[in-house]
């Protein structure tokens, strides 16, 4: 755990802040006006705290050129998105991370991905047993994956083992199917709705959108 880690997240202690680094997370990307907007502040006002959370190290920040071209069609306009880097505080400090890495390591030494792959359904069907009746999603945003809609399908936003896929990408990207198709199963419904479908920026699974009550 470091202080920048610290001071970052205590930025979200202003309730102003944390509305509109929950509403840039969900969008994807958002621009100041429609932050403004869904917040129901000044756009004068969002671009501050925005700014303010650039700064943090929680969100960054690009330009759009507008959709329309030629002349008239106005500069580019200012957009934020989450910062890709991960923010983790634990008191006391603890690396689980590590563990995890390491742990990746002797699976794929000793050839086990199909019995981690094994663990993994189970783990999810555990999971799902649990929270039967629940929506998916709502499950799935409670394990930090933001599922959104998309035309027939539902996606993951965020995937919550993105540090440790970096590192062992085909070992833990099968875990994590495998995970979700448990789940999927747990909750009493059609495993193979969950497919690996990966896009960059996002979790490597995808969910049929039947599956979203």
């Amino acid at each position: 755990m470091s202080p920048e880690d610290l001071d970052a997240l205590a930025s979200l202690h202003d309730p102003v802040r944390r509305s509109l680094y929950e509403l840039v997370s969900a969008a994807g990307e958002i621009g100041r006006a429609q932050a403004a907007e869904a917040v129901g502040i000044s756009r004068t006002l969002a671009a501050f705290h925005l700014d303010r959370l650039v700064e943090a190290g929680l969100l960054e920040s690009g330009f759009k050129s507008p959709a329309r071209k030629g002349p008239g069609s106005g500069r580019p306009a200012k957009v934020y998105r989450r910062a890709k880097a991960e923010r983790v505080v634990s008191l006391p400090p603890r690396d689980y991370g590590e563990l995890a890495a390491v742990l990746a390591e002797v699976v794929e030494a000793l050839g086990a991905d199909e019995r981690a792959e094994e663990a993994a359904r189970r783990a999810g069907e555990r999971l799902g047993r649990r929270r039967r009746g629940e929506p998916v999603t709502d499950v799935l945003r409670a394990r930090g994956y933001e599922p959104y809609a998309e035309g027939e399908s539902v996606r993951l936003r965020n995937c919550p083992f993105h540090a440790l896929a970096e590192r062992h990408p085909v070992l833990v990207c099968s875990m994590n199917l495998a995970l979700c198709r448990g789940l999927l199963e747990g909750l009493g419904q059609d495993p193979e709705a969950a497919v690996m479908d990966p896009r960059p920026g996002e979790c490597c699974v995808a969910l049929s959108k039947t599956n979203e009550n």
